[in-house]
């Protein structure tokens, strides 16, 4: 089974998570590390397919297509969202209970003086495509 773990922030959380730019050298260096070792440990255990950490919300744009027209591109998610997603994996593992250990494990992740972020991780099932009839 294949899992989409999403590391969420919002503009509401910058107290509790102050913008990863404005972190002391060692705690970025700390944090970063944390996650290594865990892309790490799940690659060698043969559970990580992807893992990404996703520029800040300003350089995101939405695109549609339009009926005979240029695409419509728009910037960010949404104006009025106050939510980000900030980072991505994506693990082949056994069971959702094995998804879900991974992502607490993840939202423990050290932020500013190394104290566990408990940051929010939402686990998503990827589903798979219906058999082609051949």
């Amino acid at each position: 089974m294949k899992y989409m773990l999403l590391m969420q922030f919002s503009e509401a959380q910058t107290t509790q998570f102050p913008p990863i730019g404005t972190w002391p050298a060692e705690d970025l260096k700390a944090h970063i590390a944390f996650m290594v070792k865990t892309n790490q440990e799940l690659a060698a255990a043969g559970e990580l397919a992807d893992a990404q950490g996703l520029a800040m919300p300003e350089t995101a744009r939405i695109v549609r297509s339009r009926s005979g027209g240029a695409p419509v591109v728009t910037e960010g998610p949404f104006p009025a969202t106050k939510e980000f997603l900030a980072g991505y994996w994506i693990v082949e593992v056994e069971s959702p209970e094995r998804a879900i250990e991974i992502a607490a494990h993840i939202s423990t992740a050290p932020g500013m003086g190394g104290a566990p972020l408990n940051m929010p991780i939402e686990v998503r099932e990827i589903m798979s495509a219906p058999p082609v009839d051949q």
